[in-house]
């Protein structure tokens, strides 16, 4: 080999390493933001690559979509009960009551 082609072989090898780590950690990257953010991947010919879902993980998702609903259903009623005791709590006339029976005590005493 000439000592032209070596010399520029020796200054094209560190760029070309450069670019090489550039490309690997620029797809390293778009695959990581692609699964971190829900896109399917992609294999060589263009087709999507979804996880295989097996039937436990199926029955595991009903149930889960089964308890939530009843919590959810749960949470509501206690909301309304909730309701109902702050009503009572700053009603007038149950405050009303309260302070009467705190005279009668006081008079009794």
């Amino acid at each position: 080999m000439s000592p032209d082609k070596v010399a520029m072989i020796t200054e094209l090898a560190p760029m070309l390493a450069v670019g090489i780590v550039a490309i690997s950690v620029g797809w390293v990257a778009t695959t990581w933001m692609r699964v971190k953010n829900g896109y399917p991947l992609e294999n060589q010919w263009g087709k999507s690559v979804y996880p295989k879902t097996d039937q436990e993980a199926v029955e595991r998702v009903k149930l889960l979509t089964n308890e939530n609903a009843e919590l959810r259903a749960e949470i509501g009623s206690m909301k309304d009960r909730l309701a109902n005791v702050e009503r009572i709590v700053t009603d007038d006339s149950h405050r009303l009551t309260q302070e009467i029976e705190q005279l009668r005590d006081k008079r009794t005493n």
